[in-house]
């Protein structure tokens, strides 16, 4: 009985460790949950296993069958980095074979999007190239070359396995689209086009319920669903800003969304001049079209690019009309979908919406029955999943700055990281209980990975790995 005991516990253990693993943005399932007890005190000498030097890149760590997966840049070239698990030493570098740089945000960086992994191979996007499939010894199964996402900023959304498809997102200011191609072999499956939608830097989430699965896309002024099979759309709903940050999430049977751009609150609205008198004032030379020079200065001149939709330099009157129609309809909100619906559910599906103190690019977390969302400041809010019901709302953390980092959660705690280097670890619960600021003293863009009790965080400059 012993011995069947130990090679049970045995065989229980391996099952565990070949399951456990980290194997896209935020997570399984992209919900920022990991397993374990990680610490909750930590910084750059107290409860590190190891740490490594790594190329700059705000991508988060992709971990599966002992290797973390993580992509850089150095100098002009991107690469690919597959590091030992246990130790940090790196098992294998690879370069994408992009001829040029994509331009970014000046706090950007063309290593931006997390690679995903289906357990035998890994799959990379950058913006500058396409995708690329590597086997886990660093050979290149497949590439497809795409073209860069027409936006001065960057790409920013994260491809995303689901059935057997590599899904990924590329809302621009123009030839926006969504695309599957098949994981083992590259070629395209099907392309939904997305005409209507600009610029927006959302990781596409799939939303399983009800024995069924469905592409969630967060994209400007709406939500969108898609068939996992051939791209189809299911179901739209409008409430979205106009350009979006955060990655949708679900839980208690509902998929939460969230978003907030300049210009979608009530009292900050944005309005613009009917192009005619506008273009009368300040169209100096008279040709029908503005330049950036033409437009005074202010909130409408600080987004020409966006207005600038084929990046001619001038604003024509179809280019200025779309940009004013998106600030009319733009609204910043979080708000629950139930699940379900096709065609417009905006006015049937939506169970709750919350308006105020939103966060920018953080998304939300769900986590034991309720919501978390974190504002630029360090403003934690806390929501009841089911409906909407505030347990607490912009709440100080006293770890001041931006977050481009999301929340993640293991262990009845919440860890979030600000861009100026402080991990915040909150208790889960109706109440902000703050336990811990650890400051790591280096600016972190990236989203944290945890897995079996240990933090996968990496900063501007290294790969932390943090445990008890």
């Amino acid at each position: 009985m012993i011995r069947c005991l130990a090679s049970f516990l045995a065989l229980g253990v391996l099952s565990v460790g070949a399951q456990s693993s980290w194997p896209q943005f935020r997570g399984p399932g992209g919900l920022g949950i990991g397993t374990g007890s990680p610490p909750t005190e930590f910084d750059a000498e107290k409860n590190v296993v190891w740490k490594v030097e790594v190329p700059r890149g705000h991508s988060s760590p992709c971990l599966v069958a002992g290797k973390i997966f993580l992509t850089g840049q150095e100098g002009e070239k991107l690469v690919t980095l597959c590091l030992d698990q246990g130790s940090g030493k790196e098992l294998w570098r690879a370069v994408a074979p992009a001829a040029k740089l994509e331009t970014t945000h000046r706090i950007g960086s063309p290593a931006a999007p997390t690679p995903c992994t289906d357990g035998e191979r890994v799959y990379v996007y950058f913006g500058s190239f396409g995708l690329i499939a590597y086997d886990f010894d660093g050979g290149v199964v497949w590439k497809k070359e795409l073209p860069a996402p027409l936006v001065e900023f960057g790409t920013g959304a994260s491809p995303i396995l689901a059935d057997g498809k590599i899904i990924v997102v590329a809302d621009q200011d123009m030839g926006s689209h969504l695309l599957a191609l098949d994981a083992r072999t590259g070629a395209q499956v099907w392309r939904t086009e997305r005409a209507e939608f600009r610029r927006s830097f959302s990781t596409p989430f799939l939303w399983e319920h009800d024995g069924m699965a469905e592409i969630i896309v967060a994209g400007s002024l709406w939500v969108r669903s898609y068939e996992v099979k051939d791209g189809r759309e299911r179901w739209s709903s409008r409430g979205m800003a106009r350009v979006s940050n955060a990655s949708p999430v679900a839980g208690d049977g509902l998929l939460i969304v969230s978003s907030w751009n300049v210009g979608g609150d009530e009292g900050d609205r944005v309005k613009m001049e009917p192009f005619g008198p506008f273009a009368a004032t300040y169209d100096t030379d008279k040709d029908g079209t503005l330049s950036r020079d033409e437009f005074p200065a202010g909130k409408v001149k600080d987004r020409f690019s966006q207005m600038d939709a084929d990046k001619d330099g001038l604003v024509t009157r179809a280019e200025y009309e779309v940009m004013s129609d998106m600030f009319d309809q733009a609204v910043n909100q979080i708000f629950a979908i139930k699940p379900n619906g096709y065609g417009d559910i905006t006015e049937t599906h939506v169970a709750w919406k919350v308006d105020k103190h939103l966060p920018y690019v953080s998304s939300p977390l769900f986590y034991d029955g309720r919501v978390y969302t974190i504002k630029n400041g360090g403003l934690a809010s806390c929501y009841d999943a089911k409906t909407g019901a505030q347990h607490y709302q912009a709440e100080r953390m006293d770890a001041s700055g931006d977050y481009y980092s999301s929340a993640v959660a293991a262990d009845g705690r919440i860890y979030v990281a600000s861009q100026r280097g402080t991990v915040v670890v909150m208790a889960a619960g109706d109440a902000l209980k703050i336990l811990a600021r650890n400051d790591l003293r280096e600016p972190i863009f990236a989203t944290p990975a945890i897995l079996d009790g240990r933090i996968y965080l990496r900063t501007e400059k290294h790969l932390f790995v943090f445990g008890q």
